[in-house]
């Protein structure tokens, strides 16, 4: 069985704390993925993180989302680009080291775009990763775009690219939040499913993060993990925290609770 495991930018950063780590986070995650995959041999894992404090910040003061076409708009391109592979560093130390054969796949080096829509990424090396008992590691990150120069893919965007070539039978987004609220900030009510088929006629209950996230936060994440549904009718996709001891090994494993998105 494959799945898609998203360590969210929130989980793996302080998202209003610009460039810092939850290290201690970051290694129980590791830890707990490499547990799942020890008792389940033969299960496959794609895993993706957000950029949290890291490529958000620099991403916000350079306005790189929205295209890139000045000389100092393309230095922004590239302090984003190295801010986000600075994350994945850390990611990477923490997977390997806790025994999980990870590899990153920089999304700067191989997805293109066009008006902010991906429309290339030759994912035949991810494939023969998995097939070889690899874990292929992205992240969000700096594509070129052919009309905007430059953009940024997040990691649902990637998500959804390989959910149509990977048809996972899990994704599992881990962030800080036990799930999707209808009434964010003020969280008193938590949406224990979603049906996509539904998802516009919610969706003005679900915002974006009072962080700073460039790729439009928990709406858009919504938006595209709907979309990855109803494209793979037989995949579910689960938004939950991942700050508790054990929660990501369990949800790897099995349903825990937060918030299901279904067709």
């Amino acid at each position: 069985m494959l799945q898609f495991l998203k360590l969210g930018g929130s989980l793996i950063t302080v998202k209003d704390k610009p460039y810092t780590l939850r290290q201690g986070i970051l290694q129980q995650a590791a830890s707990e993925v490499h547990a799942y995959l020890s008792s389940h041999p033969g299960n496959s894992l794609i895993i993706g993180h957000g950029s949290g404090s890291f490529g958000h910040t620099s991403a916000a003061t350079y306005g790189t989302k929205n295209g890139v076409s000045s000389q100092e708009e393309w230095l922004g391109y590239a302090h984003v680009c190295r801010d986000a592979r600075a994350l994945n560093q850390h990611v990477l130390n923490a997977l390997v080291d806790a025994g999980v054969p990870a590899v990153s796949y920089p999304p700067s080096s191989a997805v293109r775009c066009s008006n902010g829509d991906m429309v290339e990424w030759d994912t035949s090396s991810i494939k023969q990763a998995i097939q070889n008992g690899l874990v292929p590691l992205i992240f969000g990150d700096t594509v070129l775009d052919d009309r905007l120069g430059g953009t940024i893919c997040s990691t649902e965007d990637l998500f959804l690219w390989l959910g149509r070539r990977f048809s996972p039978k899990r994704v599992l987004i881990a962030g800080i939040e036990p799930g999707v609220w209808e009434d964010f900030p003020a969280r008193r009510t938590m949406m224990k499913e979603i049906h996509a088929s539904k998802f516009k006629e919610g969706s003005d209950f679900i915002t974006g993060s009072h962080f700073t996230d460039v790729t439009g936060g928990m709406a858009a994440k919504v938006q595209r993990m709907s979309s990855m549904v109803q494209e793979n009718p037989g995949c579910k996709v689960l938004l939950f925290t991942g700050i508790p001891k054990g929660a990501i090994q369990n949800a790897l494993a099995s349903d825990i609770p937060g918030t299901t998105i279904l067709p």
